[in-house]
């Protein structure tokens, strides 16, 4: 079964030639994904609203005293990191990178050292302590973030994780000051609950900086 047919199967059914019966397991299929990842959202800020909150807390802190947020992530994390940096970088905002941004130094450490250096290498030349370091994983097992994370530590840098599942290898890690673990096994829907995360980290973290 190829990927599309475990996702879709009623659009490969062989007894499914009917369009109207094949529009209706869609909007069925449709509701329950919607359905699924409201739930999930749900569950996120029931059991993590307060530390939420409290990340939010010590990012306008460290923006205050001038701190600068650097997000990393591969595949699809790699596309949150640039969007999480965006939100941040707002006109009259505050200042975020996305390490995935430069793509010659990403592929000149890849070439020269290696994959598993393309984040850590970049936080040991820009990297200050004080600044915030944010790494977005489906998996949680990713070495390139964990070497990340622990060079973000040994600088003094705020860190914070968004991963799923169970949290993999950066689950209970001491270099993870802020860790959020998106209850589910599905990609796309971690991936989903994890936009939510960090846009209530933003929003959050932008209305301290405004009130203090």
């Amino acid at each position: 079964m190829s990927p599309l047919e475990s996702l879709y199967p009623f659009l490969y059914a062989e007894e499914r030639t009917d369009p109207a019966m094949v529009l209706d397991d869609v909007r069925r299929s449709s509701i329950a994904k919607i359905e699924e990842i409201v739930e999930l959202r749900r569950t996120v800020a029931d059991r993590d609203g307060a530390r939420l909150d409290a990340c939010a807390a010590e990012m306008a802190a460290a923006f205050a005293a001038g701190g600068r947020l650097f997000a990393f992530g591969n595949g699809g994390s790699s596309s949150d990191a640039q969007d999480l940096a965006g939100l941040f970088l707002h006109p009259g905002g505050l200042p975020a990178f996305a390490l995935t941004g430069d793509a010659a130094v990403m592929t000149a450490l890849s070439n020269d050292i290696g994959f598993d250096v393309v984040f850590s290498r970049q936080l040991a030349a820009l990297g200050r302590r004080g600044d915030i370091a944010v790494g977005l994983s489906t998996s949680g097992n990713s070495p390139n973030l964990l070497r990340a994370f622990e060079e973000a530590a040994s600088r003094g840098m705020l860190t914070v994780g968004l991963v799923g599942d169970g949290g993999g290898e950066m689950a209970g890690r001491d270099d993870i000051d802020h860790l959020f673990v998106v209850p589910s096994t599905s990609v796309h829907r971690i991936q989903e609950a994890q936009t939510t995360i960090y846009q209530v980290l933003w929003e959050l973290t932008v209305s301290r900086g405004n009130h203090d």
